[in-house]
């Protein structure tokens, strides 16, 4: 925070001898007090001409206190003429190893996460679409299953039906009796391979 001066050559002369403060009889502390702060120089100003001489604002609040208690012609702006605020550069502190080595462990850490959330989402997709495809084998294996039980059933009732026909020929001499014997063994083997299939069926819902 600024709290000083740095005088400019108006204000040095106005105070030096024969200066336009020499009339004013100033206190002799504060002239002492300014005369100090002017003689003064310090290293780092911000003046072009080298080291700079400071004055508190305090010793300014004084002078131009002073200044109007006795009346005087002078305008404290125009002894300030030339000269201009000064704010200390502001040294940064060094940065602490172990904090510097903590805050980059944390900027790989949350860079991890958010790598990590990034390709979560993109394996879940991934693993969606695979599972639809699974899915998707899974029902195609389904129908041909079943496709090759039906034939398996038809072909078996079938079979069943044309033996039963071409054997009852040595116990019947009726057509309509060896055509009613077939059905009744194609019926029974019918129903004997609907069985097993209902057993298979609920076999694999069980699995599932």
């Amino acid at each position: 925070m600024a709290s000083c001066l740095v005088a400019g050559d108006r204000l040095v002369r106005a105070l030096g001898s024969g200066g336009e403060l020499e009339p004013e009889q100033l206190p002799r502390k504060l002239r002492a007090e300014l005369e100090a702060a002017l003689g003064k120089k310090h290293e780092g100003g911000d003046s072009p001409g080298g080291p700079a001489r400071l004055v508190s604002f305090r010793l300014i609040r004084d002078l131009h206190k002073y200044l109007r208690e006795k009346d005087s012609p002078l305008y404290l702006h125009e002894l300030l003429e030339g000269s201009e605020i000064y704010i200390p550069e502001v040294v940064k502190p060094p940065r602490n190893p172990e904090l510097v080595a903590r805050l980059e462990k944390i900027k790989i850490h949350l860079a991890n996460e958010e790598y990590k959330r990034i390709t979560r989402n993109v394996t879940c997709q991934d693993s969606r679409h695979g599972g639809i495809l699974c899915d998707l084998g899974k029902q195609v294996r389904s129908v041909k299953a079943l496709i090759i039980t039906i034939f398996n059933f038809i072909v078996t009732v079938a079979a069943a039906f044309f033996c039963t026909y071409l054997g009852s020929q040595y116990v019947f001499t009726e057509m309509a009796s060896r055509v009613l014997a077939a059905l009744i063994v194609a019926s029974v083997v019918g129903l004997a391979e609907l069985y097993v299939m209902v057993r298979a069926m609920e076999g694999e819902l069980g699995e599932i």
